[in-house]
């Protein structure tokens, strides 16, 4: 399959990807900057950033039920060092509430209050409207899609992360086809 143009031409990149490996990851990363870029507007127009409407999103998703800081910050979409900073900004807010767990002081849990409840609400329709004009392209049959293979692309790349198992070692996939020896080249 051809290099993609339109992205060669979007990064101003005149050479092609030395593997379609690294297209794809480009791609990906230039695909997940504009959503990025989209859902930002959207949700900075209500003052939040994109971070805090994740915490508020999964908060959403538990309520009634807190969660952990822990816990909400492994659900997160992009990993946020610094998740007590980001939720002391959510509580200044009125947005989120914090409390201490009763069978373990050490544990606080998370809760979303009505008013972000409201704001949740309110982003809804903005917010879905915004995601479905940057993808509408696609369709339902290709979301789909689309959803099943960044499901295999995150399974790939958390199965790379996990210390081999005893056994033989597995055979990598080429990231690209093999350039030809001088001695192959000169065969017809």
């Amino acid at each position: 399959m051809a290099p993609s143009r339109r992205l060669l031409d979007e990064i101003r990149q005149s050479q092609p990807f030395p593997s379609p490996a690294q297209e794809a990851a480009v791609g990906l990363l230039r695909t997940a900057d504009a959503v990025r870029r989209g859902v930002g507007e959207v949700v900075g127009e209500r003052g939040i950033t994109q971070q805090q409407y994740n915490v508020l999103r999964i908060l959403r998703g538990s309520h009634p039920e807190p969660l952990p800081t822990l816990d909400l910050a492994a659900r997160m979409i992009e990993a946020a060092p610094g998740i007590t900073r980001l939720l002391d900004r959510l509580e200044a807010k009125g947005l989120v509430g914090r409390r201490r767990c009763k069978d373990d002081r050490r544990q606080v849990l998370c809760s979303i209050t009505p008013p972000g409840l409201d704001l949740l609400a309110a982003l809804d329709q903005p917010l879905d409207a915004a995601l479905s004009r940057g993808m509408h392209p696609l369709g339902e049959a290709k979301l789909a899609a689309l959803t099943e293979l960044l499901d295999q692309v995150r399974a790939g790349f958390a199965a790379a992360r996990k210390p081999a198992a005893p056994g033989p070692e597995p055979t990598p996939l080429p990231l690209s086809s093999p350039r030809p020896t001088t001695h192959q080249e000169r065969e017809p």
